[in-house]
């Protein structure tokens, strides 16, 4: 998909059918408005977005934002341009769904010795469905008064360390990499660095990535600083990545930063829609 650099281009966004606010309508309607004309729904373990997308003006690339983990590190890996009806993502999709099931009942479970009660009903409740997140388990705790706020909770009860922080049942990812290359998709290693992990760490795991099939890094990812951007620049050209940006949107007003509205991908990146 050549010459279209000049577009807005968002590849990293989310809708309600994971933890998004936003229907698949409603997000494709806000991106219109704000001039987006390259968009992909990434939405967490699902592609059920998709089957409910219908005429748009703008162009929609596939795709899926896998959970995994690495080296005891939560990790997010999304596959772009994907074919939504291949074998491989329905299998990757229905063992997400088991695992994303099962870890939400553990959550639960968890939050219950600690005194929260009926909280896989109400996560289950605010989800509407059963790709129930941490989010939703976030956004229970503050309507029950048991925490104030959504990043109260992730500090006391669903942030790394903490009870709901389980990562046991995702599939690896060197599976999910091929699940998603299988797929004919590109895998992309989500937002690096939102894992808080130094230097040496982050190439460590590219490392890995690499070796299991991995094809592109989130260089934008949201609002970051001029610096972060350009860190992580370097570190694409010299793995010799594709890299992607997005951001990360999930809900007017609370994300990350608005759809199209992060840095540009800095020239001297490959940039990944240019291999759809």
């Amino acid at each position: 998909m050549k010459n279209i650099l000049l577009m807005n281009i968002d590849l990293h966004t989310h809708t309600n059918a994971s933890d998004g606010k936003l229907t698949p309508a409603e997000l494709l309607q806000r991106a219109e408005d704000r001039g987006i004309r390259l968009l992909s729904i990434t939405d967490h373990d699902t592609v059920a977005a998709y089957s409910k997308v219908k005429y748009s003006s703008l162009t929609l690339v596939p795709g899926i934002e896998f959970s995994t983990s690495w080296n005891k590190t939560g990790i997010h890996i999304v596959g772009l341009n994907i074919d939504l009806q291949s074998d491989s993502i329905c299998t990757g999709v229905n063992f997400q769904a088991t695992a994303r099931y099962k870890r939400a009942e553990e959550i639960a479970t968890k939050l219950e010795h600690k005194g929260i009660r009926n909280a896989f009903t109400g996560a289950q409740k605010i989800a509407g469905n059963n790709n129930i997140g941490r989010p939703h388990f976030a956004e229970y705790l503050v309507q029950t008064g048991a925490c104030a706020s959504i990043e109260e909770a992730f500090k006391k009860y669903l942030g790394s360390g903490k009870a709901g922080d389980i990562r046991k049942y995702w599939a690896a990812m060197p599976q999910i990499i091929k699940w998603i290359r299988t797929a004919n998709g590109i895998a992309v290693l989500a937002h690096p660095l939102t894992y808080k992990l130094t230097r040496m760490k982050l190439s460590m795991l590219l490392d890995e990535f690499i070796a299991a099939g991995g094809q592109a890094i989130e260089v934008v990812s949201g609002k970051q600083m001029p610096h972060e951007t350009q860190g992580l620049a370097k570190l694409c050209n010299q793995k010799k990545l594709m890299a992607s940006c997005g951001s990360d949107f999930h809900q007017p007003d609370k994300s990350r930063a608005e759809l199209g509205q992060f840095p540009p991908l800095p020239d001297t990146c490959n940039p990944v829609w240019e291999n759809f």
